[in-house]
């Protein structure tokens, strides 16, 4: 769809809210104490399996670098970097390097 400046303008203000206003978020489907039962809901509804994830299976998870392991949540692909007891200094540190986004607004 191509639309006109002026038109793309109004169509996106419409979302903007007035100062003073404030967002409500506290409706729909992640909204209140029954979050867990409608995402368990929504799960059955669309065939999917729950995510089994346990703190054992990444303690368990093989520590050999060069494999591709499935995550325990969702099946994916993770490597694992390194895996550490709790209270050791991990050996891998993050870079000091800031991490630069360019965006091209042209």
């Amino acid at each position: 769809m191509t639309l006109a400046t002026g038109e793309f303008i109004r169509r996106f203000l419409i979302h903007v809210l007035p100062q003073g206003f404030h967002r409500i978020r506290h409706y729909g489907l992640f909204a209140g104490s029954a979050k867990a039962e409608q995402i368990a809901t929504v799960r059955k509804l669309l065939g999917m399996r729950s995510p089994d994830c346990s703190t054992d299976a990444v303690s368990t998870a093989d520590t050999d670098d060069d494999a591709d392991t499935p995550c325990p949540c969702c099946g994916g692909h993770m490597r694992i970097i390194e895996v550490f007891n709790r209270g050791q200094v991990p050996k891998h540190q993050p870079s000091l390097r800031p991490i630069v986004i360019r965006i091209d607004t042209s």
